[in-house]
């Protein structure tokens, strides 16, 4: 009977849950999106038709689909099936979900799945505690994290796992959600409100259940339009975590774009950072550094524009300084490129590590001291009309274009083909 009691109990909370959760799907061939990752003829499909699966992490935006599948495997394992968060769990619930998972393996010979959920969330001392489980199969492990893994769980951990990527959901798979949603609860959905929908869900399946529940909540009837989704829901899913895999990808996009010399894409990039609640004093630090590394000398201004950037975040701050940030982004991306200042200190640094010892030619050491009188004679370049003086400034060995070569475009071109019409 407390079988019986536990179904009833379990189906009386699913009919007050959420739409999201009421609308889980059940099986394989009910679960939506991530072909990569668990489509036909997939190692994870296989491996769960078969029952035969071993431990991996599931990582991805939220709503993707990383807790369905997990609950999907509850079901069609003959496994135990145990779970733990990380959000309101301890080491200790881990160490005691360990120890029973090896009792029943020892007195019934069945293997336990432990769900872990946030498991980003555990530090790396708490990650600990699973490693022998996991290693010894006493557990099956499924980890689910927004996180990159790479970033925020142990090395050890991830080798004796398979790190399997959700990617957020296409908009056709979250239109078939919605449909789904709406066939079941006699709603209908104009082209308008379901394009609304799946543009702010921006891949998250969850934003776009509970979006869609508000707004049939607020309109009250079965006719559901554009208006009724953005009442509902005014602002959109913002698809970036500071903290997270997003931060990387979008940071790395914005420079990109930059180099790319695309000031549109710099900019949405810029927006979309601003928007996530990255900090300012972060994006103006990697604009500062690309006005050297990636435009330098053939726009030296590039730098000033960086800099003046820089201490406009320190001073205004936002909201404001977000038109410092954008001027001096599009000024990068509209300038022209040259990469051979970083180059040339990459390629020094590299011959100054082979070969630290090169003497300094005798004519550029300092005089002050006892036989300097037979270094040799400096010849002063201010006392050349034009400016400078080719004599020899590299140690014995090197030669001169040998580190530093002047970019095609910019001042950095003028200035060295000037120089190169001085000399001849």
């Amino acid at each position: 009977m407390a079988g019986l009691f536990d179904a009833q109990e379990e189906a009386a909370i699913l009919v007050n849950a959420p739409l999201a959760v009421r609308m889980r799907p059940q099986t394989l061939d009910d679960f939506v999106g991530q072909d990569q990752v668990v489509g036909s003829g997939s190692w994870l499909r296989q491996a769960i038709e078969r029952d035969q699966l071993s431990s991996v992490l599931f990582f991805g935006p939220a709503g993707t689909g990383k807790t369905t599948l997990a609950m999907i495997i509850a079901k069609l394992s003959h496994a135990h099936f145990a779970q733990v968060s990380a959000i309101g769990g301890s080491v200790a619930d881990l160490r005691k979900a360990i120890q029973e998972a090896r009792q029943r393996l020892l007195d019934q010979g069945k293997r336990t799945i432990l769900f872990v959920d946030e498991i980003h969330r555990f530090n790396r001392a708490q990650q600990d505690a699973l490693l022998h489980a996991v290693e010894d199969q006493v557990v099956i492990l499924i980890g689910a994290t927004t996180e990159n893994p790479y970033f925020e769980v142990n090395s050890a951990l991830i080798s004796r796992t398979r790190v399997l990527q959700f990617k957020p959901l296409e908009d056709s798979d979250i239109a078939e959600i919605i449909g789904r949603a709406c066939r079941d609860h006699g709603w209908t959905l104009d082209a308008k409100a379901l394009e609304l929908l799946c543009a702010k869900a921006a891949g998250d399946a969850r934003f776009a259940l509970t979006s869609l529940e508000a707004a049939a909540q607020v309109r009250q009837t079965k006719a559901i339009r554009a208006a009724d989704i953005q009442n509902a829901s005014p602002a959109g899913k913002t698809s970036y975590d500071k903290q997270g895999d997003a931060h990387y990808d979008v940071i790395s996009a914005f420079i990109k774009s930059m180099r790319g010399s695309d000031p549109d894409a710099a900019v949405y990039y810029l927006a979309r950072m601003l928007e996530g609640g990255e900090d300012p004093k972060f994006i103006a630090r990697r604009i500062y550094i690309f006005a050297s590394e990636d435009i330098g000398n053939a726009d030296p201004q590039a730098l000033l524009v960086a800099a003046a950037a820089f201490k406009a975040v320190e001073v205004i701050g936002l909201p404001e300084c977000r038109i410092n940030l954008a001027q001096a982004c599009t000024y990068m991306a509209l300038a022209p490129k040259s990469n051979a200042a970083v180059a040339a200190i990459d390629k020094a640094e590299q011959i100054a590590s082979q070969q630290p010892g090169l003497a300094v030619p005798d004519h550029l050491r300092d005089r002050h001291r006892p036989g300097s009188e037979d270094y040799g004679r400096y010849v002063y370049p201010h006392g050349d009309p034009r400016g400078y003086v080719d004599q020899q400034y590299l140690p014995d060995g090197l030669k001169r274009g040998q580190i530093y070569q002047a970019g095609e475009r910019g001042w950095e071109a003028y200035r060295h083909e000037q120089r190169r019409r001085d000399q001849n």
